[in-house]
């Protein structure tokens, strides 16, 4: 049962019994309650901070991947350009040299497309013993079971399930009298063609083209290589995607030149591309470097004070910021060119808050002038790269199970252990609270039960000392 509330002055005593009960109820509460308040507050900062930095990390990886992009290469020494990318793409490598070429594209690589006789439709029946149907193509076969009793449907499913990983697709087509287990290969190239035997309603030879009357074989001409002509020279090859024709150049051919109208490509230094790129970098570095300062460097605000964040000091995120200047200033070793640092592209750290600064000044002199433009792809992208070393230098810090994510737990139980103190304060506090006011009210009630007396027995001795006198 509740303890009543005290009246603001015992009825009794006459004391303020409240204000004595909150006085010591305070006096009790307040040193513990100001230090779980002081904890509470340096674990939500904390955990925000952390988060933070997660977010910051998780930006910074995105970042670079982007810059690492192999299929989308960012520093790229030169860039290529022509007259008609609907014929003729064109891209420039690292060790591609300045300069002017024509290609004339006479005709494209195809691959191979075959397809066997017809049945009456896909669930006709292809062997009722089944066995193994061989797949040929450049003097290599490859098997594939088909089961007993198979249908053109099951012998489809049984092909992709089985050849797939080797680059042969197969499909049905239905021709309109009936249908045909087509087969085609990712395989461009001239003998490139496919065959196929060892179950005789499957078997194709692509010497043979497809017949009106059913009769199986290869779907038109048979796979040719890929000719074109660059500055007068013939050339060929077994794909429309050419790498080896001019050193450092991929060319991607797309359709055959018109007669007498071939593609020209300009290939020029990359300047501007290069400095977008590298500003990237420095700007995605210095974001992270912005972040980690923001949660672990005290400031002096201008009135003198020191603000100090919730990280400052920690030794987690020390490692971090260590990890990172580490990786900016180990050389290149890859190639044997003359740039191996980011100071010789006009890339520094600046005293004190450790971020990068840029000047495109003197990286475009290194370009133009001392011609580093096609190191510097080297210097940044592929194995062991400026890019790569940086991700795996964070790696520990943004995985799953990583620092920070177990900084994050740690930080997690911290908070519900402040909460079950708080429970626990509020509980012993209000037991305090409930007994200071049951004694404090017994004794305002002994209190005014002893008045209560003391005025009867002043009453009585007055009351005497009246009889006295009037007698």
């Amino acid at each position: 049962m509740a303890s009543p509330i005290l009246p603001s002055l015992g009825l009794g005593s006459g004391l303020d019994t409240a204000s004595i009960v909150k006085a010591l109820v305070d006096a009790e509460k307040t040193p513990k309650q100001s230090q779980i308040d002081r904890r509470t507050s340096a674990n939500t900062a904390s955990i925000s901070a952390v988060g933070g930095l997660k977010s910051a990390l998780a930006a910074y990886k995105t970042a670079l991947e982007k810059l690492n992009d192999s299929s989308n290469p960012a520093f790229l020494g030169s860039v290529a350009t022509t007259s008609n990318d609907k014929y003729v793409k064109a891209t420039a490598g690292s060790s591609a040299v300045n300069g002017s070429y024509s290609v004339q594209v006479t005709q494209l690589a195809t691959a191979s497309r075959v397809a066997s006789q017809r049945f009456a439709d896909s669930s006709s029946e292809v062997s009722d013993t089944g066995g193994t149907l061989t797949i040929t193509q450049n003097g290599v076969g490859f098997d594939v079971t088909i089961p007993a009793n198979a249908t053109l449907q099951q012998a489809r499913d049984a092909i992709n399930a089985q050849a797939t990983s080797k680059g042969f697709t197969a499909n049905i087509v239905n021709d309109g009298q009936g249908s045909r287990l087509v087969l085609s290969s990712t395989t461009m190239g001239e003998l490139s063609d496919i065959s196929t035997s060892g179950i005789d309603s499957l078997a194709i030879s692509p010497a043979d083209q497809i017949t009106d009357d059913g009769g199986a074989g290869r779907i038109g001409d048979l796979a040719q290589d890929a000719e074109f002509v660059i500055d007068g020279m013939a050339l060929t090859s077994k794909s429309n995607k050419v790498d080896n024709a001019i050193s450092g150049m991929t060319f991607e051919l797309l359709s055959k030149t018109e007669a007498l109208s071939p593609v020209s490509i300009s290939v020029t230094a990359n300047t501007e591309g290069l400095k977008t790129s590298v500003q990237s970098f420095v700007d995605a570095y210095n974001s992270l470097v912005l972040a980690i300062n923001g949660v672990s460097k005290s400031v002096q605000g201008s009135d003198g004070t020191w603000s100090t964040p919730a990280l400052s000091g920690d030794s987690a995120v020390r490692s971090m910021l260590t990890a990172l200047r580490n990786e900016l200033v180990v050389p290149a070793t890859s190639g044997s060119g003359q740039l191996s640092v980011l100071s010789q592209l006009g890339i520094n750290t600046t005293q004190g808050s450790g971020l990068l600064e840029f000047d495109s000044t003197k990286f475009t002199k290194a370009i133009e002038d001392q011609k580093l433009g096609g190191e510097v792809q080297s210097l940044f992208n592929g194995d062991g790269g400026l890019l790569d070393r940086m991700t795996k230098a964070m790696e520990p810090f943004s995985a799953t199970g990583g620092v920070l994510d177990e900084r994050s737990k740690s930080l997690e139980v911290a908070k519900k252990g402040l909460s079950l103190e708080q429970s626990s304060l509020d509980a012993r506090i209000k037991d305090l609270e409930a007994s200071l006011t049951k004694k404090y009210n017994t004794m305002d009630t002994l209190v005014g039960q002893l008045n209560a007396q003391r005025d009867s027995v002043v009453s009585i001795f007055e009351a005497m000392a009246a009889q006295q006198k009037n007698s």
